[in-house]
C-alpha cells in the first residue's frame, strides 16, 4: 500500500471464521399457543406487550418499533401500515426506510396503540425488558430464542408463502445483492401477499 516494495509472506496464512450465531425462529404453533395464549403477556407492561405483538406480523427491529409515532402509523388508509423512518434515530442501513402493511394481531395492537410506544422511544432498545419477561415466564421456545426470533419467524413464513426475495428484503430493510431497479412492489400487492403468511 505504501509502495515500499515489501513482500509479506501472507499467502499461507488463513483466518478461521467461526460459524455465525443466529437466533432460531419461533414456530407458528409456539407463537399462537404460548406467546399469544390468553393471559400469557398479562404481567408485561402494556407498551412492551404492544411492541412485542406488533413485531409478529411486521418483522421490524425492536428499535424501529420503539420509534413509531402517530405520524408513522397509518390506520385510516385503504392499506393500514407503518412507515419506518429515522424519526430521531439513525436507521441501521440506507434501505431500512420502508413501509410495512399491518395485518392480523399486529394490526389489532396498533389500533390499541395509535401513538406508538412513547415509553421506549428514547431507550436504545426495549429488548432487555421483553427478553427477561419471556425467559422468566417460560415463553422462549429454547434457550437460544429471544424477542428477535420473531423477526426470523416472519421471514420463514414469508418464504413458505412464496414471497419473492426482493420483496422480503425490502420488507426487512435488507440490502439487495444487485442494483435495485424500480420502486419495488406496491403496498397493496405486499398486503395481499401477507395474507398468506400472517399470524392471526
Amino acid at each position: 500500500m505504501k509502495r515500499l516494495n515489501l513482500e509479506l509472506p501472507l499467502g499461507e496464512l488463513s483466518f478461521k471464521q467461526g460459524e455465525k450465531n443466529t437466533r432460531p425462529p419461533f414456530s407458528v404453533s409456539w407463537i399462537k399457543n404460548n406467546i399469544l395464549a390468553n393471559g400469557a403477556l398479562l404481567h408485561l407492561n402494556d407498551e412492551a406487550r404492544g411492541l412485542l405483538i406488533g413485531m409478529i406480523n411486521t418483522g421490524y427491529r425492536p428499535s424501529e418499533g420503539a420509534t413509531l409515532t402517530r405520524q408513522t402509523i397509518f390506520l385510516d388508509t385503504a392499506i393500514p401500515h407503518i412507515s419506518i423512518e429515522p424519526n430521531g434515530r439513525q436507521l441501521k442501513t440506507p434501505h431500512s426506510r420502508r413501509k410495512i402493511p399491518l395485518t392480523g394481531v399486529s394490526l389489532e395492537v396498533f389500533r390499541e396503540f395509535p401513538d406508538g410506544f412513547p415509553r421506549y422511544k428514547k431507550q436504545s432498545a426495549p429488548s432487555a425488558t421483553i427478553n427477561k419477561f419471556l425467559k422468566d415466564n417460560g415463553l422462549l421456545e429454547s434457550p437460544q430464542h429471544s424477542m428477535y426470533s420473531l423477526r426470523h419467524s416472519f421471514e420463514d413464513r414469508m418464504l413458505s408463502a412464496g414471497i419473492d426475495e426482493r420483496i422480503r428484503r425490502d420488507i426487512f430493510g435488507h440490502t439487495l445483492n444487485r442494483e435495485r431497479y424500480g420502486h419495488g412492489a406496491s403496498l397493496d400487492h405486499v398486503a395481499l401477499l401477507f395474507s398468506c403468511s400472517v399470524c392471526r
